[in-house]
C-alpha cells in the first residue's frame, strides 16, 4: 500500500494538528486556554461535529477526565493547555495515566517568546538559563516528549504522540509545541513531508503465542484460580474475560485496580484479593494450584508484600499474560508467560478450550466469608458507617449504576463491600492513587454513558479539592451524582496516626453545591439518605442536573477493620 502527501496547498498548522486527532479517533479534548494553545483551540471551534471540547475550570480536572477517557475507551483523552499549568495542575491525572497505563495526550506549548530566550524570560519553558525545562520536568510523568517548532514536525509529532500513547503499556504522551510551530502553515512544499495519520498509529497486531501448554496446565489443575488485573480494563478485554470464565468454569478474583472488570454477580467471582480484599478472595488464591494472572503486575501492595500465604512460586504454578515483556514475572516468577493483547489472548483460549470439561466450582467449598464482618450503627442513629452508606446505595440506585471513587478510605470500604453488577461499572485511582479523582473521573464517565447513573463516592477531603468540577458538570451537562462522606475529617490518616493535622471544620458542602447550580440534600440517618438517593436519581433523570449527597458519617469504623492482618484468619478458618 502506498500513501498520498498531505496538504498540497498549505494550511494552517492548528488546522493540521486537529485533523490528527479527528483521524485517530480522539473524541474529547479537555482543558483551558492559554499560552500559544489559543490556536489549536480556534482549530477545534472548527469541527465541533467530531470532537466534544469541554472548557474545565482547573487543568487537574481535565487530566482526570482526559484519563478516564483513556482508561475506559482505549483512545487517549486530551488535555489541552498552557504548559506550566498542564504540566503542575495537571499532574494529578497525568501521574495516575502514568501509573495505571492509560492512553492519554497532553497537547501543550512551550510558552516561549522566540528570539528573546536568552532574556529575562516570562513562563517560557526552553530550558535557557532562568527558564524552566518542560521537556525534563514532562518527561519524568509520561511515557514520552516530543516537541516541535516548526509546522510540520509539529503534525507529524502529533501522530507519534498518538501512536507511542498506544503501543506496547499505554500511558501518557506530552506533545509541546514551540510558538513558530503553530503560528505557520503544513504542507505544501514544506519537509519533512506530511502522511495521513493511520500507519503512524496502527500497532501491527502482535501474533498469538502457542496456547497448547497453558490450557494444559489449567485444564489438569485442581484449583485453578484467575487474577484478573487493571490490564484487562486498559485492554477493552472485559467481556473476553467472561466468556474464558464462563467456558472453563474457572473462579475469578480481581486486584484492587483490576475490581469492576468482573461482575461480582458472576457465580465464577469471589471479589478483590489483596491488603484490602475480601477474605474469600485471599483464601481463594492462597489455595490455588495454578494461577492463571491477566494484565496485573502483581505488585507488592496487592500481594501484601508478597506474602507467600497468597501466592508462593515455590508451591504455586503462575502464568502470566501481559502486552509488555517487561511486566512478566516482574515482581514474582512465572512458570509461563504470554506476551500479548489480553481480550485477543483470552477469546483463543476459549475456542480452544471447546473440547475440554468445565473445571470444577472448588471455590465454592472454601471455608471463608465473602466481606469481613461490620457493625451496624444504632437504630435511629444520625450518622452511618461507610459499609452502610455503599449498601444503601446499592439497595437503592439501578444496577446500571457507575460508580468512581477517591483515594482513601472511601476506596477501601468500596473495594471491600460494593457488588458491581456488571463489568465497567466501578473505576479508582489505584495507579498513584490521587484523592480529588472522583468528580472529574464521574463527569468524563457520563460523558461515555449518558443513559446510566453515575456516583462519585467522595470522602469530605477528596470532595473540597475538586468540587468545583460541578460547575463544569452544570454547564456542560453531565448529571452525576456525588456522595460525600462527611465525617470532618480525612479517615485515613487519622486512623492511621491520630486527630493532628486530619480534622476539619464541619462544611455544608450541599450549600456549597446548590450555589454551584446543583441539586444537593443532607442526610443524617438512614431514611434520610435512601430519601436523598432517590431524589438525586430523579433530579439526575429528569432536570439533567448534578446533585450532592452530604452524608453525616461516622468515625467509628477504621479501615483496618478490613486489613489483610485483621481478615487473614477469617480466609483460613
Amino acid at each position: 500500500m502506498t500513501w498520498q502527501q498531505l496538504y498540497e496547498t498549505p494550511v494552517p498548522a492548528a488546522d493540521a494538528i486537529v485533523d490528527v486527532l479527528v483521524s485517530a479517533g480522539i473524541k474529547y479534548v479537555f482543558g483551558l486556554s492559554g499560552g500559544h494553545t489559543g490556536r489549536i483551540f480556534g482549530a477545534l471551534e472548527k469541527r465541533q461535529d467530531q470532537i466534544r471540547t469541554i472548557l474545565v475550570r482547573e487543568e487537574s480536572l481535565g487530566a482526570v477526565m482526559a484519563e478516564t477517557v483513556g482508561r475506559i475507551t482505549g483512545v487517549p483523552g486530551a488535555l489541552l493547555g498552557q504548559g506550566p499549568w498542564v504540566l503542575g495542575n495537571g499532574m494529578l491525572g497525568t501521574i495516575e495515566a502514568h501509573l495505571s497505563s492509560s492512553p492519554m495526550l497532553l497537547l501543550t506549548d512551550f510558552s516561549d517568546t522566540p528570539g528573546y530566550s536568552l532574556h529575562a524570560p516570562y513562563q517560557s519553558g526552553t530550558g535557557e538559563y532562568g527558564n524552566w525545562d518542560a521537556r525534563q520536568a514532562f518527561a519524568a510523568i509520561t511515557k514520552q516528549v516530543f516537541t516541535a517548532d516548526a509546522p510540520n514536525p509539529a503534525v507529524i509529532g502529533t501522530q507519534l504522540a498518538i501512536k507511542h500513547a498506544l503501543a506496547g503499556t499505554p500511558g501518557p504522551v506530552a506533545m509541546i509545541y514551540g510558538l513558530h510551530a503553530l503560528d505557520g502553515n503544513a504542507g505544501g512544499e514544506s519537509v519533512p513531508r506530511l502522511y495521513p495519520t493511520a500507519p503512524y498509529i496502527n500497532a501491527a497486531n502482535s501474533s498469538l503465542p502457542a496456547l497448547g501448554s497453558t490450557l494444559d496446565m489449567l485444564g489438569h489443575a485442581a484449583r485453578p484460580l484467575i487474577i484478573a488485573g487493571n490490564g484487562v480494563r486498559v485492554g477493552g478485554a472485559e467481556d473476553a474475560l467472561m466468556r474464558f470464565a464462563d467456558k472453563s468454569g474457572i473462579p475469578v478474583v480481581t486486584s484492587p485496580a483490576g475490581k469492576g472488570v468482573f461482575s461480582d454477580d458472576s457465580p465464577q467471582s469471589c471479589g478483590v484479593y489483596g491488603g484490602y480484599g475480601n477474605p474469600l478472595a485471599n483464601c481463594a488464591v492462597g489455595c490455588a494450584d495454578v494461577i492463571f494472572a491477566i494484565g496485573t503486575k502483581l505488585s507488592a501492595s496487592d500481594t501484601v508484600q508478597a506474602d507467600p500465604d497468597l501466592i508462593d512460586p515455590t508451591q504455586q504454578a503462575l502464568i502470566q499474560v501481559d502486552i509488555e515483556p517487561r511486566n512478566a514475572s516482574w515482581t514474582l516468577p512465572a512458570t509461563q508467560t504470554l506476551i500479548g493483547d489480553a481480550g485477543r489472548t483470552l477469546d483463543a483460549m476459549t475456542a480452544e478450550w471447546s473440547d475440554r470439561p468445565a473445571v470444577d466450582s472448588w471455590h465454592l467449598s472454601l471455608n471463608a466469608p465473602l466481606t469481613a464482618p461490620l457493625p451496624s450503627s444504632a437504630p435511629g442513629a444520625k450518622s452511618l458507617f461507610p459499609h452502610e452508606i455503599i449498601h444503601a446505595m446499592q439497595e437503592t440506585l439501578p444496577p446500571q449504576t457507575i460508580y468512581t471513587c477517591d483515594a482513601g478510605e472511601n476506596r477501601i470500604f468500596m473495594l471491600h463491600c460494593l457488588r458491581t453488577r456488571g463489568s465497567g461499572k466501578f473505576i479508582q485511582p489505584a495507579g498513584a492513587g490521587p484523592m480529588g479523582y472522583a468528580v472529574p473521573s464521574a463527569m468524563a464517565r457520563k460523558l461515555l454513558s449518558p443513559d446510566s447513573p453515575v456516583v462519585a463516592f467522595c470522602g469530605d477531603g477528596g470532595f473540597s479539592m475538586t468540587m468545583n468540577g460541578l460547575i463544569t458538570a452544570v454547564e456542560a451537562e453531565l448529571p452525576v451524582i456525588c456522595v460525600v462522606m462527611n465525617n470532618d475529617a480525612l479517615g485515613w490518616s487519622q486512623h492511621s496516626r491520630g486527630p493532628f493535622a486530619t480534622q476539619f471544620s464541619r462544611v455544608d458542602y450541599a450549600a456549597i453545591a446548590r450555589g454551584m447550580g446543583c441539586d444537593s440534600y443532607n442526610a443524617a440517618g438512614l431514611d434520610a439518605l435512601n430519601d436523598a438517593l432517590i431524589r438525586a436519581l430523579e433530579t439526575v433523570r429528569t432536570h439533567k442536573r448534578p446533585a450532592v449527597i452530604d452524608v453525616q458519617t461516622s468515625m467509628d469504623v477504621s479501615f483496618a477493620r478490613l486489613a489483610y492482618s485483621e481478615t487473614r484468619a477469617l480466609s483460613v478458618a
